[in-house]
C-alpha cells in the first residue's frame, strides 16, 4: 500500500518534524499542498502543543499529524494531548514509544516511530505500530549512523508493516530510489526549508541555498547525540571543543538556544542551522505544492526511464 492511501493524503510524502520550525501553520500549509504536515512537539509543553494542533486544524481540513521527541520532559502530558485532540498520525523519535501506543491506538491514531537501525524497528513492531520512518544519517538534525541506502531495505526486511524512507531525499530520483528499496513513501525536511511557506528566518533560507555538497558537519558524536548542521562558526567551535575533550556541560552551553537563534533571529554564525546533505541540491525557494509535484513527476520519470 502506498503511503498516501494509508494516510489519506494526495502524495506519499510526510514533512519532517522540525522543532521550532514545524508550527501548526506550517503543518497545515504542507497538508493543504498535498502531503502530510506534522506539528513539531520538540520544545513545547502540553499547552503549547495543544495550541499548535488547534492552529493547524483551523487552517486545514486535510490530515495532519504530530511529531514527538520522547526525551521531552513533558512527554506524558504531550501524549495525552494528541489523544485528546484527535490527531490522526503521530511520529516519534529519540526513544521507545511503547508505553504510549495503546492509548494512541485506542484514540484511532496511526503511529510511526522514526528509527535509525533495523533492530529497533523489529523491537518496536510488537507494540502494534502502523509503520516506521527509516531515517538515514544523511538527514539534518539528530541522526543515526546507517545511510538511507543501507537502512531502508534492512528495516523493510525486518518488519511486516509499511516503511517510509527519510534522509537524503530532495528530488524525484531519490524518491524513486527509496521506493525501489522497499519504502511505501518518503519523508522530507531539508528541501522544505527553502519553501515559500517555511517560517524560518530568511538568513537561514539563504544559508541552505548557498550550501554546497560538503557544507554539512556532524556535531555531538562525543556525547552520543550526533546532530547534522550546516558548517558555521558555532559548528566549527563545537568540533574544536570536542577534539579537546571539553566537558559536556561546556558543549551544551555553546549550543544552548542555538536552534532558536537560527530559526527566529537569523543568526547564521552562532545559530544551529540544521540541514541534511541534500542542502547542496536545494537551489531555489519554491511553493510547497511545486516541491511536492516536482518530486512526484521526477519520481515517475525516473521509474519510466528505468523500465524503458
Amino acid at each position: 500500500m502506498r503511503l498516501n492511501e494509508l494516510l489519506g493524503t494526495e502524495f506519499p510524502i510526510i514533512q519532517g518534524g522540525m522543532a521550532n520550525i514545524a508550527t501548526g501553520a506550517f503543518a497545515a500549509a504542507v497538508s493543504n499542498a498535498g502531503a502530510l504536515g506534522l506539528v513539531a512537539g520538540g520544545g513545547l509543553d502540553a499547552d503549547g502543543l495543544r495550541a499548535q494542533i488547534r492552529a493547524a486544524r483551523a487552517a486545514t481540513d486535510r490530515p495532519f499529524g504530530v511529531n514527538l521527541m520522547l526525551m521531552n520532559p513533558h512527554m506524558d502530558e504531550l501524549a495525552k494531548v494528541v489523544a485528546e485532540e484527535g490527531v490522526r498520525v503521530v511520529t516519534t523519535g529519540a526513544g521507545n514509544p511503547g508505553r504510549y501506543v495503546p492509548a494512541w491506538k485506542e484514540a484511532g491514531i496511526k503511529v510511526f516511530p522514526v528509527v535509525a537501525a533495523p533492530v529497533l524497528a523489529k523491537r518496536l513492531e510488537r507494540y502494534g505500530v502502523d509503520g516506521f520512518i527509516a531515517e538515514g544519517t544523511e538527514s539534518g538534525g539528530h541522526i543515526g549512523e546507517l545511510t538511507t541506502m543501507a537502512l531502508v531495505p534492512q528495516v523493510a526486511d525486518a518488519v511486516s508493516v509499511p516503511v517510509v524512507a527519510a534522509g537524503g531525499i530532495a528530488d524525484g530520483r531519490q524518491m524513486a530510489a527509496a521506493l525501489a528499496l522497499g519504502a511505501c513513501g518518503v519523508q522530507v525536511g531539508t528541501v522544505l526549508l527553502a519553501s515559500e511557506e517555511c517560517p524560518i528566518h530568511e538568513n537561514y533560507k539563504r544559508a541552505v541555498l548557498k550550501a554546497g555538497p560538503n557544507d554539512t558537519v556532524v556535531t555531538g558524536r562525543s556525547g552520543g547525540a550526533p546532530v547534522r548542521v550546516l558548517k558555521n562558526r558555532m559548528a566549527r567551535e563545537y568540533l574544536r571543543m570536542e577534539k579537546r575533550d571539553v566537558p559536556l556541560a561546556e558543549l551544551e552551553q555553546l549550543t544552548l538556544g542555538s536552534l532558536r537563534r537560527a530559526v527566529f533571529d537569523g543568526d547564521v554564525d552562532a545559530g544551529s542551522l540544521m540541514a541534511g546533505q541534500v542542502a547542496g541540491m536545494v537551489r531555489e525557494i519554491r511553493p510547497l505544492r511545486q516541491i511536492f509535484e516536482e518530486l512526484m513527476v521526477g519520481c515517475e520519470r525516473t521509474r519510466r526511464e528505468l523500465t524503458a
